[in-house]
């Protein structure tokens, strides 16, 4: 047998391969939103205090580190990369489930001549299940960053939300906003980059034939563009789940909702959109990159691709 053959034998499939799929996915979202925290921190306090941090970027993070010390920057990374860990994995390994779970059912070329649709609802669906994982972990991380002195870490804020707040108000009352947020930000992401990606490719010739260097780079670059596009349509949202995680509230979450929303306005929903550009299309960039990179390093080579040819 051929060394071909022997690695085509022995190429994960179905449970397994998914699996490596989850894991790429998990350590790419981990990684990337981790490293960003300090950005992520500085997003945050723009949209719960802007009064307090209305002189840009550059002049948030000099205030932050000057009332606080250099260590706030870092404030949330626990609950950060721990919940986009998990998120990551359902994220990324469901839309690879789900987009192969079309094809199959369509047949290729219905998928290929409605693959729009395939990466918007693949992407939608996996985001669903990637939130419930996320949400718990996102509401601490909102509170420690809102309130620096609520605890010291993940395990301290995450057990003091429960027993003060309980599950479903503590963890779940941003559950809406978050998927306001999260769902529409991932169709968007996972469809620009998988166009912007087709583009790329078209130019630069056959995939099988282009080097590992190029390929990185084109990941980066539609990762880019995804993720500048995908802030830009989940901020409002985004700002939302900041306030509502900010303290516990009284009233039903959607009164909650309509009354922020009415009392930002369309200026207020965009606020700290600045930042976000920056963490989101930095972060997309890495993601779809150290993704790409990681499952090649796997030998995940069996995820469906419809675009034409």
């Amino acid at each position: 047998m051929s060394s071909v053959q022997t690695q085509a034998a022995a190429a994960p499939t179905g449970a397994a391969l998914y699996a490596r799929f989850a894991l790429a996915g998990a350590i790419c979202c981990g990684v990337t939103h981790g490293a960003l925290t300090p950005v992520d921190v500085v997003k945050t306090r723009i949209q719960l205090e802007p009064t307090v941090y209305n002189k840009g970027m550059g002049a948030a993070f000099r205030q932050v580190v000057k009332a606080e010390g250099a260590g706030a920057l870092m404030t949330g990374f626990g609950p950060t990369f721990a919940g986009y860990f998990l998120q990551g994995a359902f994220k990324f390994g469901g839309y690879e489930f789900w987009k192969k779970t079309f094809i199959d059912t369509l047949g290729m070329e219905t998928a290929q001549n409605n693959r729009t649709a395939i990466y918007l609802v693949s992407s939608g669906i996996a985001e669903f299940f990637a939130d419930v994982a996320l949400c718990p972990l996102e509401a601490t991380r909102i509170r420690l960053v809102s309130q620096p002195t609520f605890a010291t870490g993940l395990v301290g804020g995450f057990s003091r939300i429960l027993k003060e707040d309980g599950l479903i108000r503590g963890f779940y009352s941003g559950f809406g906003p978050i998927l306001l947020k999260q769902i529409p930000y991932t169709m968007a992401k996972f469809v620009v980059y998988e166009r912007v990606a087709e583009a790329f490719l078209e130019a630069a010739g056959p995939k099988e034939n282009l080097a590992g260097s190029t390929l990185t780079a084109i990941n980066l670059g539609s990762g880019l563009i995804a993720g500048m596009t995908a802030a830009v349509v989940s901020q409002p949202a985004d700002t939302l789940l900041s306030k509502i995680n900010k303290s516990s509230g009284t009233g039903s979450i959607t009164s909650r909702l309509i009354g922020l929303a009415g009392e930002l306005g369309v200026r207020g929903l965009f606020l700290g959109l600045g930042p976000r550009i920056v963490m989101v299309g930095t972060l997309t960039a890495f993601q779809f990159a150290i993704y790409g990179d990681i499952k090649k390093a796997l030998g995940a080579a069996g995820g469906a691709e419809i675009a034409k040819k």
